[in-house]
């Protein structure tokens, strides 16, 4: 992939997990002056866009992340995320998420470093454009 955001260990994607959807976008739109594409892969998802580009995620806080507080997350690219999370856990990570495929997107996986701090991984399908 050419987009320099698409290369392996690159900060590519930013997405909210939050209890109120509808509170965030009000939020965010006022704040940042964000507009909202709602979507619906496999769950309903919002893209919020800057002067019509996509620039972030955010979407209710899905059951296995019950009880976490509201969060921003940020998305690293990897050029195989099986193998990244492999090499996460021989350096004393935790894989949190095991990988999962999105629809049109690619595969991710939500991992930890040694400290704690949360991470996901992601390598892009080849046709996605972004």
């Amino acid at each position: 992939m050419s987009n320099p955001m698409k290369q392996h260990g690159a900060f590519s994607w930013n997405e909210l997990l939050t209890t109120d959807l509808d509170g965030a976008k009000s939020f965010y739109s006022q704040m940042f002056s964000w507009n909202f594409e709602d979507i619906n892969n496999e769950m309903p998802y919002t893209l919020a866009k800057v002067n019509g580009k996509e620039s972030a995620g955010m979407m209710t806080m899905p059951p296995e992340a019950a009880g976490m507080p509201p969060m921003w997350g940020g998305y690293v690219t990897v050029d195989d995320v099986e193998a990244s999370a492999t090499l996460a856990e021989e350096l004393g990570g935790k894989i949190l998420v095991e990988a999962r495929d999105i629809p049109s997107v690619g595969r991710f996986c939500v991992i930890s470093d040694p400290q704690g701090a949360m991470l996901t991984i992601i390598t892009y399908s080849e046709d996605c454009d972004e």
